[in-house]
Order: structure tokens, then C-alpha cells, then sequence
């Protein structure tokens, strides 16, 4: 974790960063061909502190991949039913079949987290959860799915600026909840839990990974770069088929246009009324 209000580093230069993450995203999806044509099950965990930048960084890793292959795994709070299961039974659902990545945007460790913290469970829980969780992924390791935990890392003084640059912004206000800002006025306790469970849970099988972040964008490069060169592959590109000529036409005459709804042309409005600006 960033020391208590640690100076911001230098925002990476816009230009480096959109090269280099462009570069990475090409390489994950040949990283997903590997995949897909040798097979392999990839689970990756995003966690951190609130506001630390998990979701934008899933958002980049993502963006260019086949959701059919790489799947987002972002869990509600459990349900009725849920609550009475074992406790990462919901989650073991979310696993990977062969040939396909899982991205947990947050995972079974909310239990060491946020369900620790704000008495969502147990202390038996909790216990019970810190001595299984080493267990659970080395049964995962050992069927041979391939696993990465990540940390967001992230300082109170950059925490608490991005929360007030959500709650300014309306295309991100939803990002916030009482459980979020929660996090600034028990800062301390979330710091204790996450050494804890870090503590007990980082193993020679699946250790943990801390991803400095109070520049998201070095951040992102940061993760990719790790993801990308912590698992041995080989990148492959997919086999495009031929695109076909375009047959002759046989004469089939289609129904008048007018017989259908179409979407009013509200891009045509814009143009005219920005052309009008400029008369």
C-alpha cells in the first residue's frame, strides 16, 4: 500500500501509455488464442481498495477479447439461498471450462475484505475462510488452472480524490455507494484485514501480486505486462477464413423499406444543426 499520503507520481505521458497499451491488448489476444486452442483455463483476480482501479484495468485486459472466451465474473451479494451454501461454492460456478479466461472483478476474498470489516460474517467464518482459501487454490493449481491474484494498491489521499471526483460526475456517480465511502472512515481496520489475509493467503501456489496504482494508467500497463509475461506461451493468431466473392443475383425482390421502422436518423439532425453553426 502507498505510504499515508504519499506525493502522486508523474502521470504517464498519454501518448506512451496509449502505444504501449495497444501493443498489450494485441498480445492478449494472441495470449487468447493460446487459450483457446491449447485448452488452458485462466482465472485472474482483481482485487484492492475501493476506487483503486480494478475495473478500469479489466475494462483495458478485455477490450479486444472474445467475451465468449473472456468472461467478466462480478458477483451481487449473495442471496438467501447462497448464504446457507459453503461459502466459495457460488464462486466455484464462475470457474473456467477449457479454453476460456475468468476475470474475477473482486472474488472469495471479500470475505477477508468487506464481509471482515463491516461484520458481514463470522469470526469462525472469517477463520475458517482464511484456512480454506490456500486450500480451495491449491486444488485449483493442482487440476492444472492457471492462477494470478492481484492487489490493487491505492493511498487514503488518492482514494478520497477519486471518490470526490465520482461524486462530482454523473457518468460515474453510480460507481459510488454508502459501502464505498465506508472504506475512508474505516481505513485503518481495511488495512489490517488486507495484511492479514495477505499474510495467510499468499502461498508459493498462488501468491499475491501488489499493483501500485495511484497512476492508473501505470497501473494498467503494469498488470498486462505481468499477466501477460507471468504465463508461458506461445501467442498464436487466429486462422481467418477466406472472405467469399459475392454471388450473382437471383432476383429476389425485398419488401418495400417503407413496410419497416427504422430508427430516426438523429445523427442527420446533428450534422444539420452543426452545419447551421457554422453558416
Amino acid at each position: 500500500m502507498a505510504p499515508h499520503g504519499a506525493k502522486r507520481p508523474r502521470k504517464m505521458d498519454l501518448e506512451v501509455y496509449e502505444a504501449e497499451v495497444r501493443r498489450l491488448q494485441a498480445e492478449l489476444v494472441a495470449f487468447q488464442e493460446w487459450v483457446r486452442t491449447t485448452g488452458q483455463r485462466v482465472v485472474v483476480l482483481f482485487e484492492g481498495r475501493d476506487a483503486a482501479g480494478k475495473g478500469s484495468a479489466i475494462k483495458r485486459i478485455t477490450e479486444y477479447l472474445n467475451p465468449r472466451i473472456a468472461r467478466i465474473a462480478a458477483l451481487p451479494a449473495p442471496t438467501g439461498r447462497e448464504r446457507t451454501q459453503w461459502y466459495s461454492q457460488r464462486y466455484i460456478a464462475h470457474l473456467p471450462a477449457a479454453g476460456e479466461i475468468v476475470l474475477f472483478d473482486r472474488s472469495w476474498y471479500n470475505r477477508a475484505g468487506v464481509e471482515r470489516v463491516m461484520g458481514f460474517c463470522t469470526d469462525e467464518q472469517y477463520h475458517l475462510f482464511l484456512e480454506q482459501a490456500p486450500v480451495l487454490e491449491r486444488m485449483l493449481v493442482d487440476e492444472g488452472i492457471i492462477l494470478r491474484k492481484y492487489w490493487f494498491s491505492v493511498s487514503d489521499v488518492e482514494q478520497e480524490r477519486r471518490f470526490r471526483s465520482r461524486a462530482k460526475d454523473p457518468m460515474r456517480q453510480w460507481k459510488l455507494s454508502p459501502m464505498d465511502l465506508e472504506s475512508i472512515t474505516r481505513w485503518e481496520d481495511y488495512s489490517e484485514a488486507k495484511d492479514v489475509m495477505m499474510a495467510a493467503t499468499s502461498t508459493e501456489w498462488a501468491p499475491w501480486h501488489v499493483v501500485e496504482s495511484e497512476d492508473k494508467r501505470r497501473s494498467r500497463i503494469n498488470v498486462m505486462h505481468h499477466l501477460l509475461t507471468s504465463i508461458p506461451h506461445e501467442p498464436m493468431t487466429p486462422e481467418v477464413p477466406p472472405v467469399p466473392d459475392r454471388p450473382a443475383p437471383r432476383g429476389y425482390e425485398r419488401p418495400p423499406q417503407h413496410e419497416q421502422n427504422y430508427v430516426p436518423d438523429h445523427a442527420a439532425t446533428l450534422l444539420a444543426t452543426s452545419k447551421g453553426d457554422h453558416s
